[in-house]
């Protein structure tokens, strides 16, 4: 499958104003980084603030329909929409003809660990974001963790934009961080620009963003309110009475047996009570489990502001099928079963899942203990940040979905999610001209030598 992707404008940071009260939304014009630097990836060969005014297809994704089209641009928006070959070419513009490749709006990826500043061995904003760039993404929300300094206050946040100045080659927007006592940095962190916050409810991995109690969230939901921001939930409590993992650590089925589906169930349901108490909007990132669905639809049904992500290693992967000692699939929530997995993908196409993510979290291979194989001891996350549409279109045109699918999945839902709505996650007249262009009929091999996040841990090998 051939990935081809265009972005109009120079990448940009993109604090945004959730916030009701302040009326707008800013942008800043980040870099003049060239996308013929992505050396060996599927990318069109199309420099960032390109002359490109005419990009023309003969199947044009716009709303509910695939049609032939001309979509017109000017200084980076999309100016208009015409039917094909109607548009005159006049002298100093410049067309695109994608002739029969698709062409829908540029993903946007709501769930990235970039990890800089701090931990920039582990991933950075460079090498992030030409991954995304590889993989038709257009836009990522940067997770608060995971950097030094994580992005739990103003400063902090600060800290985070200088580190990304001058280095992305898609546009980038970021989360907040909820954090035990920081609740009184929420709404000046929404003034800064923060798309929302992001809490975990049992450990986080790292000692610098530690997880919140009930009564922190009591705290930071009364501070949200009237915000219209949303608190994003890694929803797993911990479960003092399980009993000690036994079992040889090299097998799957040991680490799974660590992380039962109960905690997940536990937590999403303390997540769906607050989101209906206090109406502030709530999101659960990376739902593994689908014994948790009844719940999700029952507080949806109530009128809970509440939406619901799952990741393409969940939707592509089975606990059946990882090998021993294979740690570069281990995360957090697991990897469950096919039925789980099946379950998953039925949920989605009843619309009871919002979208689909990657969870890009990287690290160095030694934090894998790939030579020992140890499960219970190895980093959890997984990298696909560059194979998401692939990975998704893949296992979703044999399940029922449409290409209509896959822009509200990976394109409109995330942008709605992240505040970006109304100028990202369609092609329509004033918004961004964010593009990604493919044949979704092309299927290739993954190889190291393809990707471009900075550990290539990941699908190696692997057919999409």
């Amino acid at each position: 499958m051939r990935r081809l992707q265009y972005n109009s404008f120079p990448a940009r940071l993109m604090p945004v104003h959730s916030y009701q009260s302040l009326g707008h939304t800013f942008v800043f014009h980040q870099t003049q980084r060239n996308l013929n630097n992505l050396e060996n990836s599927d990318i069109m060969d199309v420099p960032l603030g390109s002359k490109i005014s005419i990009v023309r297809s003969r199947r044009v994704v716009t709303g509910n329909t695939i049609s032939p089209a001309d979509i017109i641009i000017k200084d980076g928006k999309i100016v208009g929409i015409q039917p094909w070959g109607k548009q005159s070419i006049t002298v100093g513009s410049q067309l695109l003809d994608a002739g029969d490749l698709v062409v829908m709006p540029g993903i946007i990826d709501p769930h990235v660990h970039v990890n800089e500043p701090g931990r920039t061995d582990w991933e950075g904003y460079s090498t992030a974001t030409r991954a995304a760039a590889a993989g038709g993404i257009t836009t990522i929300v940067d997770m608060p963790l995971n950097s030094l300094p994580p992005t739990t206050s103003v400063s902090n946040f600060l800290t985070k934009l200088k580190a990304a100045e001058g280095q992305c080659f898609v546009d980038v927007a970021f989360w907040g961080g909820v954090i035990p006592g920081n609740q009184l940095e929420l709404v000046p962190m929404l003034h800064a620009g923060v798309a929302g916050f992001k809490c975990f409810l049992i450990s986080s991995g790292v000692p610098e963003f530690p997880h919140v109690s009930l009564m922190d969230l009591h705290s930071a939901m009364s501070e949200l309110q009237g915000t219209n921001s949303v608190l994003l939930f890694h929803a797993e409590f911990d479960d003092p009475s399980r009993a000690p993992t036994n079992g040889d650590p090299m097998q799957y089925e040991t680490f799974l047996a660590s992380r039962p589906p109960h905690m997940e169930v536990a937590a999403v349901e303390a997540v769906a009570n607050l989101c209906l108490q206090y109406k502030v909007r709530c999101h659960i990132v990376h739902l593994s489990s689908a014994m948790a669905l009844p719940i999700i639809r029952k507080a949806k049904k109530a009128g809970a502001p509440l939406t619901v992500e799952t990741t393409h290693h969940y939707l592509t992967l089975s606990a059946e099928k990882i090998p021993p000692g294979a740690t570069y699939f281990k995360c957090c929530p697991p990897v469950r079963e096919h039925s789980n997995k099946e379950a998953l993908w039925n949920a989605l196409l009843q619309g009871h899942i919002d979208m689909v993510v990657s969870d890009h979290s990287p690290c160095t291979p030694d934090l894998k203990l790939l030579q020992d194989g140890d499960f219970l001891k190895a980093w959890g996350g997984i990298c696909s940040l560059q194979l998401g549409l692939s990975l998704f279109w893949s296992s979703a045109r044999s399940r029922g979905f449409s290409l209509l699918d896959i822009p509200r999945l990976l394109s409109s839902n995330p942008a709605k999610l992240s505040s970006l709505d109304g100028r990202k996650g369609a092609i329509k007249p004033g918004y961004d001209a964010d593009l990604v262009i493919w044949d979704p009929d092309k299927e290739y091999q993954v190889h190291e030598a393809s990707l471009h996040h900075k550990n290539k841990v990941t699908y190696n090998t692997h057919g999409l």
